[in-house]
């Protein structure tokens, strides 16, 4: 077991909190978390009696472990309530919440470390950028799921390329991370612009825009946490690029991701996007605080953006700009349900999970009624539910145009130092802004990466 690349990789996980964890608005948790292992035995400890509980309750019931009461838990308790009504009234699934996501990383980390997977529930819910490497390290806490009566052809490529590994599927896609770009229409329109004029169009052509809008109602038409910056990633994806290569860093000689980093630093200089303090700053200064006139980002950040109640109607959203204009798409975050080694009833497992999360349109309706959680599943999007126009942003249906966009997110390169990357090209970007020669800093934060990745592989 590679417990050395885990140890690393929670670090790095650790360090940047729940980002993505629940994909829901949150902010990061705090970077002063307990040591890996004590975290883990605390996971393991808080959830110890819930397999038994569960196992007492008869074959007909489940566990599980999940974070977010405001947005994960409800849709498992959607599920639960779909199947009961419709597959089995006496079924149960036993939900135990977990503070955070790395609460479940931590505590699969000490059950692989020990080889005693007795602890761990039936069901977890897992971040999609990790799997893979806990798949590959703790392969005896997984069971694959391929044989689930499932279409796995009605989900977006890019969603199952986490969960699929060497041709096997091991995961249920929950949340839908695709990437939305919501504009404040009245403020475009105030510039001389409308929506139409944002959609598909090219970078270049955004910061014209966005000069017009600063100009006319000084307002930034982009922001971002400018610490835990995911403006590389997102971008690069939209150009169906990675910022990793055969498994290794892919950024100086990576010549769109220089151009990226060119554009940022433009759009800062000339007042179009402002890169906030910390994440903090991002939801409630710049987003909550109303001093921006749009917002791209993961889905998960429509409930910070409908905190402005005042601005309900005056939003509506699009695709992502590229370098070269055609429309843009990318995916921040999100998260799959797999089936443990301990469950006691993989048959069953199996079963309840393609009655809802395999593409059950009950379980997704009140998935995103209850929690906002939005389907990965594209049937499911174009339910009435889905094609519901949203008053807060004037009563355009952005749910099904959100899964509509999530199939066009193109699968690139993924990996397990997702998090350590974003760390030193946002320390790049904060000395590149600050006056620092662009090749030189990423130069440096390529290095800083490859002293990571190589010191975690020994």
């Amino acid at each position: 077991m590679k417990r050395r690349k885990i140890t690393a990789l929670l670090a790095s996980a650790i360090m940047v909190g729940s980002l993505l964890a629940g994909c829901a608005g949150a902010a990061p948790a705090a970077d002063a978390a307990a040591p890996a292992a004590d975290s883990g035995e605390e996971a393991a400890a808080s959830a110890e009696e819930a397999p038994a509980a569960a196992a007492e309750a008869g074959s007909n019931s489940l566990t599980v472990w999940a974070w977010d009461a405001n947005f994960n838990i409800p849709a498992l308790k959607a599920a639960e309530a779909d199947y009961k009504a419709n597959v089995d009234p006496d079924f149960t699934l036993n939900i135990v919440e977990q503070s955070q996501s790395s609460d479940i990383e931590n505590a699969i980390t000490l059950a692989g470390s020990s080889g005693d997977y007795s602890q761990l529930p039936d069901i977890v819910l897992f971040q999609d950028h990790f799997i893979q490497r806990y798949v590959a390290d703790y392969p005896d806490a997984f069971v694959d799921v391929n044989d689930a009566e499932v279409d796995w052809t009605d989900f977006g490529e890019e969603k199952l390329s986490y969960s699929t590994i060497d041709g096997k599927h091991y995961g249920f896609p929950v949340d839908n991370g695709t990437c939305i770009f919501a504009y404040r229409v009245d403020l475009l329109e105030e510039a001389g612009y409308t929506i139409d004029d944002m959609t598909d169009c090219t970078w270049e052509k955004f910061i014209e825009v966005g000069e017009a809008v600063y100009e006319k109602t000084g307002k930034y038409l982009l922001s971002m946490d400018g610490d835990g910056n995911d403006l590389f990633y997102l971008m690069l994806q939209a150009e169906g690029l990675s910022q990793f290569k055969d498994g290794k860093p892919y950024i100086t000689e990576n010549e769109t991701l220089v151009q990226i980093v060119n554009i940022i630093h433009e759009m800062c200089e000339k007042n179009v996007c402002y890169l906030a303090n910390d994440w903090g700053d991002y939801t409630d200064q710049t987003i909550i605080g109303d001093m921006v006139a749009g917002v791209m980002n993961g889905n998960w950040i429509i409930p910070t953006i409908r905190q402005v109640a005042e601005n309900s109607g005056k939003w509506e959203i699009t695709n992502m700009p590229t370098i070269n204009g055609g429309g843009g798409y990318a995916a921040n975050g999100g998260s799959s349900l797999y089936v443990t080694g301990n469950c006691k009833d993989t048959d069953l497992a199996k079963k309840f999970l393609a009655a809802t999360f395999g593409g059950s349109v009950e379980t997704y309706d009140n998935a995103l009624r209850d929690g906002g959680v939005v389907t990965c599943c594209i049937s499911a999007g174009q339910s009435d539910v889905y094609n519901e126009g949203v008053e807060y942003f004037n009563n355009t249906p952005i749910y099904a145009q959100i899964v509509e966009m999530g199939g066009h997110v193109p699968v690139i390169e993924q990996n397990d130092f997702h998090y350590t990357a974003r760390q030193y090209m946002a320390a790049a970007m904060i000395n590149i802004n600050n006056g620092a020669d662009v090749m030189t800093e990423l130069k440096n934060a390529e290095d800083q990466l490859i002293f990571e990745m190589e010191g975690a592989a020994q």
